[in-house]
């Protein structure tokens, strides 16, 4: 199974679309992208490959297995980046600003409910991050 992350850059935010064959699971929201810095960055574009997790603080939700130079990247809920997040992904149910979303813990329902099931058969799921900004060329 692939997850594919459309994203747009922008200087207080990165906003994406999650979709699977075409069709929108959800929204998410992150950090700016600032050359794949710790705790202030989002994540480099990429093929990452998803485990479940479960934490006292988050629940149900998703680890980003082997992010270069990162750990413990994750899809869990949020809905302020800046606020929020230190390089992991928030799944939203809609957007509401740059780097901002809300009904985030639904969202995460309706991608754990997908994904949990898969990934209990043992099939593998895979995150495939792309931009969707035309003019903007990205270093590592």
């Amino acid at each position: 199974m692939l997850l594919v992350l459309h994203r747009n850059y922008f200087p207080n935010g990165t906003q994406g679309i999650l979709k699977f064959n075409s069709k929108t699971i959800c929204y998410t929201i992150e950090l700016p992208w600032l050359k794949n810095q710790c705790r202030v960055s989002c994540i480099p574009e990429g093929e990452y490959i998803l485990q479940k997790r479960f934490s006292k603080r988050f629940n149900k939700h998703i680890y980003i297995k082997n992010v270069p130079g990162r750990n413990l990247i994750l899809f869990h809920p949020a809905n302020d980046a800046k606020k929020e997040l230190q390089g992991c992904i928030a799944p939203v149910t809609n957007h509401i600003g740059i780097g901002k979303g809300n009904y985030s813990r639904n969202a995460l329902k309706k991608l754990t409910d997908l994904v949990f099931p898969l990934l209990d058969k043992n099939t593998q799921v895979k995150l495939k991050i792309i931009s969707t900004n035309s003019d903007l060329e990205l270093e590592v």
